[in-house]
């Protein structure tokens, strides 16, 4: 029985592992390519390159977290947990912050039309 549990243990570290790399490799993935193309707007002069890139990192940033959450179940002491805790922290905070700025952006942009 003990066998069992620690091949099922195994198996499911190792899929959090993969899913943390994947989730990451999707956030970095989604940071990289909105920066790329909010550059490429704004040589356009479009207006709403601050709101499309604040919206793009933020989705970035959620995917990240995830990855953070999903590291949670591999803890292995108090100090590592409380490191993730605070890297969950950080990114919920800088969520909120862009979340605060798009809707400030938005308003903007309607008050102007």
């Amino acid at each position: 029985m003990e066998t069992l549990i620690s091949l099922m243990h195994l198996i499911l570290e190792n899929i959090v592992n993969v899913s943390i790399l994947l989730f990451e490799f999707i956030g970095v993935g989604i940071i990289i390519w909105t920066g790329v193309h909010a550059f490429l707007r704004s040589l356009h002069k479009s207006g709403d390159t601050g709101v499309y890139l604040a919206r793009g990192l933020s989705l970035g940033l959620e995917f990240k977290m995830g990855s953070e959450i999903l590291r949670t179940v591999i803890v292995r002491d108090w100090t590592e947990l409380g490191v993730v805790a605070g890297i969950i922290v950080l990114r919920a905070a800088l969520s909120f912050l862009l979340h605060w700025e798009i809707r400030e952006e938005e308003k903007h942009a309607h008050s102007n039309e």
